[in-house]
């Protein structure tokens, strides 16, 4: 497979905080679990970011971050979340797919629906469009 040093590339990635301490995907379903517990009752940071480059060059990015608060969850909750959930929220920040069961650990969610997914998509779409890459 030849690549086009010409192609554009596109690079997204997320992060999670929980009182100033940082998260990213857990190791085991142990840790998981030690997750969960750390994040019981307090406000998730889900930060995502989105860029685009060409011939190893930045040319765009973009950063939202995401206000979750997590409702208080019980060790028999989390237990069987993840007896439901695991591994697949395994492979995320946070330990959750709001797609699924995930919804469930929030009692309040502020902002963009794609940014909590993992990937700004709106403004990636605007930045695509702006170079011509997807019809306007």
């Amino acid at each position: 497979m030849s690549i086009r040093r010409d192609a554009w590339v596109i690079g997204s990635d997320s992060v999670v905080a929980v009182d100033g301490r940082l998260f990213g995907k857990p190791r085991d379903r142990s840790e998981a679990a030690e997750h969960l517990r750390f994040f019981s009752g307090r406000t998730m940071l889900l930060t995502s970011a989105v860029a685009l480059a060409r011939g190893g060059e930045l040319d765009w990015r973009h950063v939202e971050t995401a206000r979750l608060q997590v409702r208080p969850l019980s060790d028999a909750f989390i237990a069987d979340y993840l007896d439901a959930e695991w591994p697949e929220v395994g492979y995320t920040v946070g330990v959750f797919r709001l797609e699924a069961r995930g919804v469930q650990l929030f009692s309040a969610i502020e902002g963009d629906h794609f940014t909590i997914l993992g990937m700004p998509l709106i403004p990636l779409l605007g930045a695509l469009r702006d170079r011509g890459l997807l019809l306007a």
